[in-house]
């Protein structure tokens, strides 16, 4: 009985805050990307997002190509001086994927909530996923902003409740190529 008590009491601060007793499930989650997209992945990395690229050499799988489950790594910019870090939800076509994160629009007033589904496409020369759009719930479309990306990284655990049962694959490509 006593280590179960010492177990509990040791789990860090971090696995708490993310999956509290009282929430139902991932996407009642409220705070930062990272926290979100460590236990969204089962990729056990710790740090601000931009470091998530370089801290997963040699414990993790790294590339250029999205796979539903890998996290995304945006590079740090002007923009994002952290980084953000994002789980793909869906791959739609080769250069547009659906990403479920946390902290990045504005719901209702408030940061830090999660995104189910978000579009988000390759903006890349060379379409090789270097650099992307994300849409913006402010707009209501694709952001006008190219962040910088610096790979996806793969190995962690698949969650089921990352995408809905029926993202809105037209919506997604409209966004990316009608407007």
């Amino acid at each position: 009985m006593n280590r179960k008590i010492l177990a509990l009491l040791s789990m860090p601060l971090a696995l708490l805050a993310v999956a509290p007793a009282a929430a139902a499930s991932l996407l009642d989650y409220v705070g930062e990307c990272v926290p979100f997209a460590r236990a969204a992945s089962g990729i056990q990395i710790y740090g601000d997002a931009w470091t998530w690229w370089d801290k997963a050499e040699g414990k993790y799988r790294r590339g250029y190509a999205p796979r539903e489950g890998a996290v995304i790594v945006f590079a740090r910019s002007a923009r994002l001086p952290l980084g953000h870090v994002a789980v793909i939800s869906r791959v739609v076509d080769d250069r547009v994927v659906m990403v479920t994160h946390a902290n990045w629009s504005r719901i209702d007033g408030v940061r830090g909530r999660v995104e189910q589904d978000v579009t988000l496409t390759d903006v890349s020369d060379a379409g090789d996923w270097s650099a992307v759009r994300v849409w913006y719930r402010g707009s209501a479309g694709l952001g006008s902003t190219n962040y910088p990306v610096s790979g996806f990284i793969y190995g962690g655990h698949e969650a089921n409740e990352l995408t809905s049962r029926s993202p809105d694959y037209v919506a997604a490509l409209i966004d990316v190529y009608v407007r």
